[in-house]
């Protein structure tokens, strides 16, 4: 057995739990990951709309009332993407034969590249209807969003879900969970979740605030939307090699559910087909934009 040098914490996935007529009801780690997400997103947008030197031609894509009701939109477009996407990415035949439990969220299943597709949807029906830029917008949102994704992998991990490979690294962890056994026996694995949330998040983040606030890179319309959509899919890329994929796709001969196979252990994962469009779309965009900066 390995020892994991990094002990896997004590703590519940659930802060509290009350009942109320009967009815079991419960704070998540998870779920208090998205609010908190969210809360700090609209700090740092609001921030960034304030300043209005950041901005080219010193204009803010909106004001503060339109950024309230851009979240509400953005809500909707992750609840509704990251559902629909894991159901029609990860899991298409089961929901196809059990439709009913489509919207049953609560069960868990979301799928992030799901969820992007919602906000891009929310998005630009909002500055259609709005009358507001794109780019700009696009890029308002992507600076807030690297926070709610540390907080969103951080709390993966509190619930030991979607851990990495086995791994004998110093920092491996033993998860509780009996679905991260190796063949029956515990092993530790890469808490991949914690990379996710170092690299996507935290990294990327820092990157993102640092060029928007120090360098001006929000008066160049989609740059900083085309670095987050080309930063996420690079660093997603780089941790599926130790995440593990996804059980629907692990058979006895693919012990790593590659969808592309190079050799017995090398080969191309889901999360890495779906992150090559992402970093396609972000230089895509950072192009686009490039017509309007001066």
């Amino acid at each position: 057995m390995i020892q994991a040098v990094l002990p896997f914490p004590n703590i519940s996935p659930e802060l509290f739990s009350i009942s109320v007529f009967g009815v079991e009801l419960a704070l998540r780690w998870y779920a208090l990951a998205y609010i908190v997400g969210i809360v700090l997103g609209w700090v740092i947008a609001r921030r960034a709309l304030a300043n209005v030197n950041l901005w080219q031609n010193a204009i803010p894509p909106m004001v503060k009332s339109q950024l309230e009701d851009l979240i509400t939109w953005i809500i909707l477009g992750v609840i509704i993407g990251g559902r629909l996407g894991f159901v029609l990415f990860y899991q298409p035949g089961y929901y196809l034969a059990h439709p009913g439990e489509i919207p049953m969220i609560w069960q868990g299943g979301m799928a992030f590249h799901g969820g992007f597709l919602g906000v891009v949807v929310a998005t630009w029906i909002f500055c259609i209807r709005q009358k507001v830029a794109v780019l700009p917008t696009a890029d308002l949102l992507a600076l807030a969003t690297p926070v709610g994704i540390m907080l969103g992998r951080t709390a993966n991990f509190i619930n030991a879900e979607l851990w990495g490979r086995p791994s004998d690294a110093p920092w491996a962890v033993i998860f509780p969970n009996p679905g991260a056994l190796c063949d029956g026996a515990v092993c530790a694995r890469h808490p991949s979740q914690l990379y996710e949330a170092t690299l996507e998040g935290l990294l990327l983040g820092l990157i993102l605030l640092f060029l928007a606030f120090k360098r001006g890179a929000l008066r160049k319309p989609g740059l900083i939307a085309g670095l987050f959509f080309a930063g996420y899919g690079i660093a997603r890329f780089i941790v599926e090699f130790f995440r593990l994929a996804d059980a629907q796709f692990i058979t006895p001969d693919n012990p790593y559910g590659h969808i592309l196979r190079f050799s017995d252990t090398f080969g191309i994962t889901m999360g890495q087909l779906l992150s090559l469009p992402m970093i396609a779309i972000g230089i895509a965009v950072i192009l686009i934009g490039r017509r309007k900066w001066p």
